[in-house]
């Protein structure tokens, strides 16, 4: 073995026989370049002052340089018989060696300025993590075309049609060249509705953290719709919400949001329907779902899901909108409740529908039953639908009660002489910032508009804009609503707004 201090090179290599030399090439020691440099220590406190920004090379340079001199010691001052071949012996002991020292040693190296400078090396690390992907926030505040800048966003459910009345199968689709030439054609829509939809599930997940008994209804709304805002990116007409908060309590089914004032609280044995859109481009995702907190409406509440999502399933191409209403009647109606002692057969509410999505319009034409009956019209390829049921323990039937705050513009209404100064102002007002899509009049009280109840009025007997006042089923029901949007792609079915929480 090599000792662990030598007093110079020349005493190393004059001692050596070649079955030493032999045995040390079978088992080479790593420090031999350190014992054959006698000013190894001094070279190494000269390495640890350097500055670690170029530490490592010039540590290298000065190792092959330290390697350098001990062979060309042997060669000149070893003797004449021996030293020459011990000295090439030597020589490959140490060039064999020399990686693998090295390699050690900038390891060792490496791991010493580790201990010097982690506290720099972790503030780099930290700079790393800013320039990444950023995260969502809790409460969420990063925009989703932020989240995804490549504005590649997040498809929802890609369901395969159902099979046609023959029992042709319609996988053909996902796999004809034609029809993914005509998908692709119109991916620019499609990411527009995905994107609209990312934020309403980040939204409505956000709202299931903190939506309790004893908040208004105001409150709610408005946490709400400014962290709908803030997700969607607000921008006049090109991004925004879609219509106003509903929020619909017991036998109150649709159309509901608190005016100004309004001081209804959410109780603990409230069913609540939370129906509120988002648009991209006028894109729109229409999703709701039903909050409650006593387990006694459970039941209630899995007859509705289960009721729109057979509506889901039976949706497609070429399939009759009354067929999908039969199928969901069917299915509604198979389940009972028992609330407070009283057994009730969940009744699908029959004047209400799910329907077709146009850009900027809500309601495009089409109207989807939820009750055997309706129109033999067919669901046509590129079409978009709000598939949404409402069960009910009362009537199975609504009708317009309470204080209007739904209104609407007509979307097919052309031009029409207005008299009143305040209804041409308030009529701007809404072309504006709502176009064709529906608001709420806490949306006109957030413009700064004031004293504006004759102009609206006035409107609406204009025939310019639409009132939708709350839909009410007998009181003392119970009303629940789910929904989502679908898009009927050439290649297949998508359920753009489905999230993990149904």
């Amino acid at each position: 073995m090599w000792p662990l201090e030598a007093p110079s090179s020349l005493c190393v290599t004059s001692f050596r026989t070649p079955m030493m030399a032999e045995l040390e090439i079978v088992q080479p020691e790593p420090e031999a370049p350190e014992v054959l440099n006698g000013d190894a220590d001094e070279n190494e406190a000269k390495e640890d002052a350097e500055p670690s920004e170029t530490g490592k090379k010039k540590r290298r340079k000065k190792k092959k340089k330290k390697t350098a001199v001990p062979a060309g010691t042997n060669e000149s001052e070893g003797d004449g018989d021996t030293g020459g071949g011990v000295g090439d012996v030597t020589k490959q002991l140490e060039q064999q060696a020399l990686p693998e020292d090295i390699d050690k040693e900038d390891d060792g190296e490496e791991d010493g300025e580790e201990g010097e400078n982690s506290a720099g090396k972790k503030k780099k690390k930290k700079k790393k993590n800013k320039k990444g992907v950023k995260g969502q926030t809790d409460p969420p505040t990063v925009p989703i075309c932020e989240l995804y800048p490549s504005a590649v966003f997040p498809k929802g459910e890609e369901c395969e049609y159902p099979p046609s009345k023959d029992g042709r199968s319609a996988a053909w689709r996902t796999t004809h060249e034609e029809k993914r030439v005509l998908d692709k054609a119109n991916e620019e829509m499609w990411s527009d509705f995905r994107q609209a939809a990312e934020a309403h599930r980040q939204v409505r997940n956000y709202i299931n953290t903190w939506i309790k008994p004893g908040m208004t209804m105001i409150d709610i709304c408005e946490r709400l719709e400014d962290c709908s805002r803030r997700l969607i990116k607000e921008n006049g007409l090109k991004a925004g919400l879609a219509f106003p908060t509903g929020c619909s309590i017991n036998h109150v089914a649709a159309h509901y949001t608190p005016n100004a004032g309004d001081p209804t609280v959410l109780q603990y044995n409230d069913v609540c329907k939370i129906d509120f859109g988002t648009h991209i481009n006028g894109r729109i995702i229409d999703c709701a779902f039903t909050v409650t907190f006593n387990p006694k409406y459970d039941r209630l509440l899995e007859a509705v899901r289960d009721a729109t999502n057979t509506g889901i399933r039976c949706a497609g191409i070429d399939v009759r909108l009354c067929d999908v209403g039969e199928t969901i009647q069917e299915v509604m109606e198979s389940y009972e409740v028992e609330i407070d002692g009283k057994t009730y057969q969940v009744k699908p509410i029959r004047n209400l529908n799910g329907h077709s999505i146009g850009q900027y319009r809500i309601h495009a034409g089409k109207t989807v039953p939820i009750v055997k009956g309706g129109e033999a019209t067919r669901m046509e390829e590129g079409e978009v639908y709000a598939i949404e049921t409402f069960g009910s323990t009362g009537r199975g039937a609504v009708h317009g009660d309470m204080d209007c705050s739904h209104y609407m513009k007509n979307f097919n209404v052309g031009h029409v002489p207005i008299r009143l100064p305040r209804a041409k102002h308030l009529l701007n007002v809404i072309n504006d910032n709502f176009g064709t899509l529906a608001f709420c009049r806490r949306w006109l009280d957030r413009q700064g508009e004031s004293k504006y109840l004759m102009a609206l009025k006035n409107l609406c007997d204009l025939g310019i804009i639409d009132p939708y006042p709350p839909l009410c089923d007998t009181k003392g029901s119970y009303t629940a609503q789910y929904e989502h949007t679908i898009l009927l792609r050439p290649t297949c079915k998508e359920v753009v707004s489905r999230g993990d929480d149904y």
